[in-house]
């Protein structure tokens, strides 16, 4: 497979810093650099713990750009109490070597979709920074080639009955995102509830010494957190992020269809729901592909394969 350019951003995060290690253990996608903004824990957390994981994988030469530290209009509300106060709880990391990079987030997203029409953003915390980035340059949502983003759901929330975090954290942006004609394909928990990394898995990372699976097996193997009620019966926790790296290297594994989306902004009882006309039912262009199901144990295996390297 041809190099896929890819722009990271992040907000680490347990799930984020698998699908980092993912996205630097597969040859396959030309990490151009890693934006951080605020969100499952403080902005000096998040753009911290991604320096981390870049030095844990020995890619000093990708970039790490600090983005925004609160969303546009609400303050800030961390997922602490999932991810632990570090955002790594169970991986305990070094200091970071390399500084940051110097830009600011947005700035650096403008940047980088402006110099090439071939780069796959790939967001997977609060769309703050993509947004402002689609404020400051409105003409990057002609030129990126693609958003593949985590976030959102068709049914069913994990913050509020209707509303996923990255979404909830920060509504108004997603709104921008979601209206700003860039070609976006969404990956809700419809799909990465029914990815979890279980027994079977977490025994196969336990035969590997790669610092990547240590760094996994870490983060994930706590049976104590695993809820089999609410993943259909099945027993593990979900690798949320990592699905917009499974998705880039074998897209055959997921499937969806192009719907309409809106968000949800001004409800208290509905903030932060992604609005999926999964049927049509209101006629509306579509605005993404929304991704709905995936072959797990396709995507489990390769996650797995590439982390034991």
């Amino acid at each position: 497979m041809a190099d896929i350019p890819v722009l990271i951003d992040c907000d680490p995060g347990q799930d984020d810093a698998v699908m980092l290690m993912l996205a630097m253990a597969s040859p396959e996608l030309d990490i151009l650099g890693i934006t951080t903004v605020g969100g499952n824990v403080p902005l000096a957390r998040t753009e911290a713990n991604a320096r981390r994981i870049r030095d844990l994988m020995g890619r000093p030469g990708i970039p790490v750009h600090a983005g925004c530290d609160r969303p546009l209009v609400r303050p800030l509300v961390t997922a602490a109490h999932v991810h632990g106060e570090t955002g790594l709880r169970g991986l305990d990391l070094p200091e970071p070597v390399a500084p940051l990079a110097p830009a600011h987030a947005v700035d650096f997203i403008v940047e980088t979709l402006r110099a090439r029409d071939d780069v796959v953003l790939c967001p997977t915390g609060p769309l703050t920074n993509v947004a402002l980035a689609l404020a400051k340059a409105p003409d990057i949502a002609g030129r990126v080639r693609r958003i593949v983003l985590m976030g959102g759901a068709v049914a069913g929330g994990n913050v509020t009955p209707v509303a996923e975090y990255n979404v909830f954290a920060d509504p108004e942006a997603a709104d921008v995102v979601f209206r700003s004609g860039a070609p976006i394909t969404m990956i809700g928990l419809d799909c990465t509830h029914r990815a979890l990394l279980g027994p079977r898995e977490l025994a196969r990372l336990r035969l590997s010494r790669s610092a990547a699976a240590r760094a996994t097996l870490a983060l994930f193997d706590h049976p104590s957190a695993w809820d089999p009620p609410r993943y259909g019966g099945r027993q593990g926790l979900p690798v949320h992020d990592a699905c917009v790296v499974g998705y880039l290297l074998a897209p055959g594994n997921f499937a969806g269809r192009d719907c309409h989306v809106a968000i949800e902004t001004s409800s208290r009882l509905t903030l932060g729901q992604t609005v999926v006309d999964w049927h049509g039912r209101h006629g509306s262009a579509s605005n993404a592909t929304v991704i709905g199901d995936v072959h797990a144990t396709a995507f489990l295996d390769d996650l797995v394969e590439r982390l034991s390297r």
